[in-house]
């Protein structure tokens, strides 16, 4: 392997760089985007209850806020229960930004991987061509073992650079569609949250009366 990598030239260092990044980005946003880590499949019913029994304090909330990204969505909307529709509509939209910030979180730089890893094989490509034309323009066409150094660089380097962007490329579209998907379910959610508010404190006003 480290025969093939030092065949390639030292183009190789920063598609090797890149591959190491891509990889970490990939893990790392595996484990951030788990479902049962941004959407607790308990969170919302255990929100329902406490808004329908009345009982939510600020230290819920802040729990809640901490739990998830969908519990931050919420907590928004929980902070702003006694205030209008329109107000507790938009602190959960000002929430969500920044929630879906955090989610796509380092996947600028794995599209960026995946645009410049070709272009870096690209490079490698035409360096090794240079050196075949200067080893034909020395020793002539007749020594085979003169452009080999050449072509074998040219070939690594543009397969290394494809097989690191075409990963990034998969790995980058996955992820945001999967962000997407997220989000989707985080403003249905969302609504929910802002109908049972209105609709909790509506009937309570009634009650008061």
């Amino acid at each position: 392997m480290f025969e093939l990598v030092k065949s390639g030239g030292w183009l190789m260092l920063p598609i090797i760089l890149c591959s190491i990044v891509s990889i970490s980005i990939i893990a790392e946003r595996f484990w951030s985007l788990r479902r049962e880590k941004v959407l607790p499949p308990h969170l919302v019913a255990t929100v329902w209850s406490s808004v329908k029994q009345d009982n939510m304090t600020r230290t819920d909330i802040e729990a809640i806020s901490k739990e998830s990204a969908l519990g931050a969505i919420l907590s928004a909307g929980l902070s702003n229960r006694n205030e209008s529709r329109e107000r507790i509509k938009e602190g959960i939209e000002e929430r969500g930004r920044e929630v879906v910030h955090d989610m796509e979180r380092f996947l600028n730089t794995l599209g960026t991987i995946a645009s410049i890893s070709p272009l870096l094989g690209l490079l490698g490509t035409v360096i090794g061509m240079i050196s075949v034309f200067a080893a034909i323009t020395k020793h002539g066409v007749g020594d085979p073992g003169a452009l080999a150094g050449g072509i074998s660089e040219a070939m690594i380097t543009t397969a290394a650079g494809l097989t690191v962007a075409i990963i990034s490329l998969v790995f980058y579209r996955y992820f945001r569609r999967k962000v997407d998907g997220i989000v989707v379910i985080m403003e249905r959610e969302a609504i929910k949250m802002v109908d049972v508010l209105h609709n909790n404190r509506s009937q309570h006003s009634k009650s008061e009366n």
